[in-house]
């Protein structure tokens, strides 16, 4: 009888978690930045269906890098979390770090399981607040802990280069425009230091803008007004333009909608099986 091949728990944790990293390292880079009015999402996405962020609840944004089936998954059960527990108590009852807390107890543990592999995902959950001090940002690894961000985060591939060109150089009270051009730039900056150009139609953008009346904060940007943003020489251009808005996400004013219909509209992408398992 062979006598089985032992690893170190230290060990079994280190190949989990270096499984995760190379995993999360083969998605696009995305970033989430602070700015006046809100925080403001931006990745490069080429596909039109499968959304790296979405709205979880009135004022609460998700961001997510790696394997798109784990982190759907993951989204959906937020929703699901934040849906409840507003309908079940209060809308003020849900906040960014209730969700935060959620999402770190179900990656930590898939991480500490044997049974299965470690997601493949790095997740961001911010909150608008009604003035900037009260802006939320949490990152949340693989393994399930929790990083508190302010001003700027990035997550994915080149996540470790691009924070560095962000730190250096975001600041607080940027307009949306210099928000978004600042990510941009951070982008499309290569590892080995040289730069391309991003089209805006490659570009994937959303805000949590506290300047909305309406109670619901999250927008996403698209069409000519991401354009206009890009081209404005240091001035934000309105973020309110239903016209540009897509699925009429953002026009609902009513500030007494139903909980189940704070949920980020992405049907196409909830159909389980008939959408790819990963971004290339």
């Amino acid at each position: 009888m062979s006598t089985p091949f032992y690893v170190s728990p230290q060990q079994a944790m280190a190949d989990r978690a270096e499984y995760a990293r190379k995993g999360i390292a083969r998605g696009r880079s995305l970033v989430v930045l602070q700015y006046a009015d809100g925080i403001v999402f931006v990745g490069e996405n080429p596909s039109r269906a499968l959304h790296k962020f979405s709205e979880i609840y009135d004022r609460i944004g998700f961001a997510a890098a790696g394997k798109y089936n784990e982190y759907e998954n993951l989204r959906i059960g937020g929703v699901r979390y934040a849906d409840l527990r507003g309908y079940t108590y209060d809308r003020d009852d849900v906040t960014a770090r209730g969700l935060a807390n959620v999402y770190a107890q179900t990656l930590g543990t898939i991480f500490s399981s044997a049974a299965e592999k470690p997601y493949e995902v790095e997740l961001v959950v911010a909150e608008v607040g009604a003035e900037p001090e009260g802006d939320q940002i949490y990152r949340l690894p693989h393994d399930g802990s929790i990083v508190d961000e302010h001003g700027s985060v990035a997550v994915g591939g080149n996540a470790e280069q691009i924070s560095t060109f962000l730190d250096q150089r975001h600041r607080d009270g940027m307009t949306l425009a210099e928000a978004l051009k600042l990510a941009v730039q951070a982008l499309s900056r290569d590892p080995n230091g040289t730069e391309r150009e991003i089209p805006a139609e490659r570009l994937e953008v959303a805000v949590l803008d506290r300047t909305r009346p309406q109670q619901r904060k999250f927008k996403r940007i698209v069409g000519r007004q991401l354009k206009r943003l890009l081209e404005a020489d240091g001035g934000s251009a309105p973020t309110d333009a239903p016209s540009d808005i897509e699925d009429g996400e953002g026009t609902d004013s009513s500030a007494t909608e139903s909980p189940a219909s704070s949920t980020d509209v992405t049907k196409s992408t909830d159909s389980g099986g008939d959408v790819e398992s990963s971004e290339e």
